[in-house]
């Protein structure tokens, strides 16, 4: 069993104990990506570490990272009420609607004096009188889509980085500045290293981790999707995992409609189907795949982490070459249709060899490796930061000028 590097603790000498907030208001898959970090703070004294999250999900699952990892002191408190169930139920999703929870938690987060978000709406709340709190970015994922750099970012007062292409990026595009960031590393591999996954299937054949992305836009799912299952259920030179990425079905009428379609799967021995469970996010299939078939998801990234081979549908005809935001497809063949799949990934197996240097070279950008695990340097930027950044206690207060009332523009993540 895997477990995080273990630090001495930590004691405070002279300093005043600042309180950090780990929230979770997005799709559980944010979880493994500030867990690391908040399991090696609880750890240092000058710290008091809790887990916020919107669902009970949420909190089983940072809880049982947290007792798997040895996390020394973490408090876990469910935020909301009945009246956001009940919007939530209304609306559907796994999670309740981002502005709403927000709004159900302010109260709550306002007694941190740091709060920790892989997301960026939470940055909303900074309109909402939290001006003092300091808040700190940890990215979900290391991808090259545009959505990964977000203008929003600088708006944080800390960010982590994975590796230097994320740190490039950032910095040619004005999202972080110096004294204000840290390349780390990847942290959720320090969750997932040396867990092996579960056997999903009874023969031993090459497996394919079908993954594709959740936006319409970009996505091979509405085009190619079931004809792509079908294809491999007719085939048994290989078994197939469909494992989208967790939000293209997270709404519960949508995954239920979903998984009706789907039912003609149910009895195949090589298909294993997974719309959106704690596995679809922890890195087991990508452990257990033989070759990545996928559009533009960050989670290729995790997958060629150990050299593997790609291929990927371009179902909306980019013009990718050159684009940053499509760099991982020079990590396999690119094909515009589906037909045919089920050898193509035969030939994408054959061909692997001459994607081979792309993917090393993509990997060593993206992600920065040292013998120190990513979530102890984590941590110990964060300290570092916080522990020479006045704490709420002892900053003066802002001098806030009194203007006339306006509601802030809202932004969906």
């Amino acid at each position: 069993m895997a477990v995080l590097h273990r630090r001495t603790e930590r004691v405070a000498e002279g300093h005043n104990t600042q309180k950090i907030c780990f929230f979770f208001n997005a799709q559980l898959h944010h979880v493994y990506h500030a867990m690391p970090l908040a399991v090696e703070l609880s750890r240092d004294q000058r710290f008091a570490v809790n887990i916020v999250a919107m669902t009970d999900e949420h909190l089983a699952l940072a809880r049982e990272i947290a007792h798997r990892h040895g996390a020394v002191r973490i408090g876990f408190i469910r935020a909301g009420g009945p009246v956001l169930a009940a919007v939530t139920r209304v609306a559907g999703g796994a999670t309740p609607p981002k502005l709403p929870a927000l709004a159900a938690a302010r109260s709550l987060l306002a007694g941190y004096d740091a709060i920790v978000v892989p997301e960026r709406t939470s940055l909303l709340l900074r309109h909402a009188g939290l001006r003092r709190t300091t808040f700190i970015h940890t990215c979900h994922g290391a991808g090259d889509r545009a959505v990964g750099y977000d203008r929003r970012i600088r708006q944080f007062d800390f960010v982590l980085l994975a590796g230097e292409k994320q740190r490039r990026r950032m910095l040619d595009e004005g999202l972080i500045r110096e004294g204000h960031y840290a390349v780390v590393g990847y942290g959720k591999f320090d969750l997932t290293e040396g867990r092996l996954p579960d056997r999903l299937f009874a023969q031993d054949r090459p497996i394919v981790l079908y993954n594709p992305h959740f936006s319409k836009r970009l996505s091979s799912w509405p085009s190619m999707g079931i004809d792509i299952i079908r294809q491999f259920a007719q085939d048994d030179r290989f078994n197939l995992i469909v494992a989208p990425h967790v939000r293209l079905f997270d709404n519960r009428r949508k995954r239920a409609a979903m998984e009706r379609r789907l039912a003609e799967f149910a009895g195949n021995g090589h298909i294993h189907i997974d719309l959106g469970s704690a596995a679809s996010v922890d890195m087991r299939y990508a452990k257990a795949a033989s070759v990545y078939l996928g559009d533009v998801s960050s989670q290729v990234y995790e997958f060629v982490v150990r050299p593997r081979p790609c291929l990927f549908l371009d179902s909306h005809g980019a013009q990718w070459q050159g684009d940053p935001n499509y760099r991982h497809w020079n990590y396999g063949p690119v094909h515009q249709s589906a037909d045919g799949i089920v050898d193509k990934v035969a030939d994408a197996i054959a061909t692997h060899d001459r994607y081979l240097p792309a993917q090393q070279e993509g990997i060593a950008e993206t992600f920065d490796r040292e013998d120190v695990p990513a979530s102890v340097r984590a941590a110990e930027a964060v300290a570092d930061f916080l522990s020479h950044r006045p704490s709420r206690a002892s900053a003066p207060a802002p001098l806030v000028r009194k203007r006339p009332s306006k509601k802030p523009i809202l932004a969906h993540e």
